[in-house]
This record gives C-alpha cells, structure tokens and sequence, in this order.
C-alpha cells in the first residue's frame, strides 16, 4: 500500500484510507497533484472562527481547501458525457468535479448530506471507466470530530447523517466507486486552531 508515502506530521493530523493503492499512484504517477495535495493539506488550519461561522452554501473550510488548490492551477470541471447509440447521441450527465487536474479530482465535504458521497463516487467511477480521472480523493472530517462541535456548543450544526469519514467508509468499502482508486481523507482534531 502507498500510505508509507504520507509524511508522518500529515499522518498525525489527518486519518488517510485508500483503495486501489490510489495514493502509490498519485506519488508515482502524478507527482504534481501530489505535492499539490500535500502542500495543501499542510498549510491547512481547522480554524474556530470557521467551524462557529458555518457556511449558508460552501463554508470557509471548504474553501481554504479548494483556494489552495485553485492557485495551483486546479479547477472545478464539469464533464460532457454522451453516448453514441445508432446515430443517436445520449447525454450522460455528471456532476461537478470540485477540483480536478490532469486526471485526479478532488472532492471536499465538510458538513453536506451523505448522499453526496454516494453522487462523488458514483462520478469517480464513471470517469474512472471513461478512462479521463485515475484517482479520486475524497476529503472530509473524522467523525470524532463531533466531541469538538459539541464542546463549541454547536453540536447539532454537525448531525450524524451528515459527512464524516464513518460515512464513507461503508460507501467505499462496498464498491461505490467501482474500480476507481480512491483516497480518503479524514480532518482530525489535531489540525484544529483554537486562536484562529
């Protein structure tokens, strides 16, 4: 397995799962992404003012994630899918990739319905079979990280059906993405900044 290559103050701060030896992959294949991910994960703080805030749509931990990567030339991606069949074309609609460059897409799911993890997967695996993403990543927030929310006093912001890593695990775990290479990875309380 390819989780050898996180680097152990990452390691303390994040729980990383993989399937498909996807992060062998990304340090192999895609060295680029990877030291974008990398870099994007290191410089990440879990601030107090952003998990109070919230969001009303995409909130600031979400987009400290996707600004990081956005300055190194990643991009929100919406594919055209569509197939030939006797002449007549079928639109096969996706949806948005969050972040994607040269084959490996990004997903950040702080605090949405877990059915978002089922929409992702389901994206990753058909562009995965279409051959044009190799790795999808998924991030997202352990879900011990409700002791934190409970102890701000906004607990009930952050429901169980809402996404966590033990959300997606099962989602993953049963072939929800096919045979996608997928990259799990959960926020920890250790990347929490109390002063921020």
């Amino acid at each position: 397995m390819g989780l050898h290559q996180i680097p152990k103050d990452l390691a303390r701060r994040y729980r990383f799962e993989e399937w498909n030896h996807a992060a062998a992959i990304l340090a192999g294949d895609f060295p680029e992404q990877w030291v974008d991910l990398l870099g994007c994960l290191k410089a990440f703080r879990l601030r107090r003012s952003a998990i109070i805030i919230g969001g009303g749509g995409r909130s600031q931990i979400p987009q400290q994630l996707d600004g990081y990567l956005s300055k190194r030339g990643w991009a929100e991606h919406q594919f055209d899918i569509g197939i030939r069949v006797d002449g007549r074309e079928i639109d096969v609609p996706t949806h948005k990739i969050d972040n994607f460059k040269g084959g490996v897409g990004v997903e950040v799911e702080w605090n949405n319905k877990t059915e978002f993890y089922d929409r992702d997967l389901n994206n990753f695996r058909l562009l995965h079979q279409l051959q044009v993403m190799s790795v999808g990543v998924i991030i997202t927030r352990v879900s011990g990280l409700q002791v934190l929310f409970d102890e701000l006093g906004i607990g009930h912001k952050y429901g169980n059906s809402t996404t966590h890593l033990d959300k997606l695990l099962p989602k993953v775990n049963g072939g929800g993405a096919g045979g996608c290479p997928v990259l799990a990875i959960g926020i920890e309380r250790a990347c929490y900044d109390a002063n921020m």
